[in-house]
């Protein structure tokens, strides 16, 4: 399911600059930086791209032609985000990190890309959006984590735009693959049918609909998960003049 990093990112993952330091040496952190500003600047590409061509068309349809290739080029580079956890770079969970990172990468992939179909919905810009705009915010919050200079805006966008980020992105995916569900029937992409060698078969459209029915259960854990999130980290507005 790709929706914890929408409005969100991981749970778990979002460990204060310090913990990162006692869990990474220098050269780590150095290349974390350089790592999160690239993925920052490229979702501001995408962003920009969208404003543009959206300026240009003078409308909002097909936009997702416009940013179709820094989209795949950057999502899918969130994989390394699986080994950054894996080697210890960063103390998050692997397999969290993984079930996240390759359910975005799964979405743009094998849903988008692979129903070409589906690629003028508009749930596909409500997805993209709601991505580009959590991405800029979680990216900027790591890279000045590690900085150990996080201005509060960036703090608060990112514990506070999940409220409407995470329900639009959650909306736009689950309308993509309902979408897709027709051309994956009609033309049994990636299904295995029997009688094979390996004996064994797949059905990808009833695995979709599993992957819409799987939301019911996670999106309301993830969804109030960072809600405790926000109140732990940001707390009432009299806790942080507190600290101020």
């Amino acid at each position: 399911m790709a929706a914890p990093t929408c409005g969100s990112t991981k749970p778990g993952s979002d460990h204060g600059a310090s913990k990162r330091r006692r869990g990474a040496g220098s050269f780590a952190i150095a290349y974390l930086v350089i790592y999160n500003v690239i993925m920052t600047a490229g979702w501001l590409v995408i962003a920009v791209g969208l404003v543009r061509a959206y300026l240009t068309k003078g409308s909002y349809h097909g936009l997702y032609y416009a940013i179709e290739k820094p989209l795949k080029y950057f999502q899918t580079g969130a994989l390394l985000e699986i080994l950054h956890c894996a080697f210890g770079i960063v103390p998050s969970s692997v397999v969290l990190t993984a079930f996240q990172v390759m359910s975005r990468v799964f979405l743009t992939w094998a849903v988008t890309h692979s129903v070409r179909e589906v690629q003028n919905e508009d749930s596909v810009l409500l997805f993209v959006v709601a991505w580009t705009v959590t991405e800029i915010i979680r990216y900027s919050f790591y890279t000045f984590s590690l900085l150990n200079h996080l201005p509060y805006i960036v703090k608060w966008a990112r514990y506070t735009l999940f409220f409407v980020l995470y329900p639009m992105g959650v909306t736009g995916e689950l309308l993509t693959i309902y979408a897709a569900l027709p051309f994956v029937r009609q033309t049994s992409l990636y299904s295995i049918t029997l009688p094979n060698k390996w004996n064994f078969s797949f059905d990808y459209y009833t695995f979709l609909i599993l992957v819409m029915i799987s939301y019911i259960p996670l999106f309301p854990q993830l969804y109030f998960h960072m809600i405790h999130q926000r109140r732990k980290v940001i707390g009432t507005k009299e806790e942080h003049t507190k600290s101020e």
